[in-house]
Formats: structure tokens, sequence, C-alpha cells
């Protein structure tokens, strides 16, 4: 009896250890492994981005929803965090801002890579 009190503790042990090591996973796209975020999406970089920087902003944040870290969020490897300019803070991997596009619907969708030339899937 007490093994099967100890195994709920033990799997969410193991569980937030898992999600504390990187903030998203890969998904298989027919651009390849993409790194992804919530819910599957694939994320994206931009061209008009510095490392460090989003310029991003309005009208293209709109449709480039950046990707917005916890207030908590720590950077971890490859994995930083950028400041807004309203103070929030977006994940990045190897310095470049990460965004979603609002025009992908479901998992593995890549319908914004190649995006009037600046926007790329994010890879792994």
């Amino acid at each position: 009896m007490k093994f099967l009190i100890l195994v709920p503790f033990a799997v969410a042990a193991l569980a937030g250890t898992a999600f504390a090591a990187e903030p998203f996973t890969t998904v298989k796209t027919d651009k390849g492994e993409v790194l992804a975020g919530e819910k599957g999406m694939t994320l994206y970089t931009f061209k008009k981005d510095e490392a460090g920087t989003s310029n991003c902003y309005d009208k293209c944040a709109t449709n480039w929803p950046p990707a917005i870290a916890a207030s908590d969020a720590m950077a971890e490897g490859a994995y930083s965090l950028v400041t807004r300019k309203d103070g929030a803070k977006q994940w990045a991997k190897d310095g470049m801002p990460l965004y979603y596009w609002i025009k992908d619907m479901k998992e593995g969708d890549t319908t914004g890579d190649g995006v009037n030339g600046v926007w790329d899937v994010a890879k792994p």
C-alpha cells in the first residue's frame, strides 16, 4: 500500500525535473524537426531581430505573437530571455527571440516559414 501512495509523488517529481530542463519540445513537420511551444505549435525566428533584441511589435506582434515567458522563468542552456519594450520577458533560442504564427492552426503546421522572406521555423 505504501508503494501505491508513493508512486504519484515519484512521477510528479520526475515530471517537474523534465519540464525544468527545457521550456520547449520538438515536433516533426514537413520542414523536418522544428522547435515547438504551447500545444505543439511551431516557433519561428525573425530575420529583422538581433540577438537579444525583439523588433516585432504592434501589428507584427499581433500576427506573430511572441513566446512570452512566465514571470519566474529562468534562462537555461540555449534558451534565454529577452526583455520586450513593455517589460514582458520573451523566450529566445541562441539569442534569437521566438514567435508563434497566427495562421498556424494545429501542431506541426509550418505555414509561417518563409513569410515575406524574413520568418524561419526555429530549429532545435
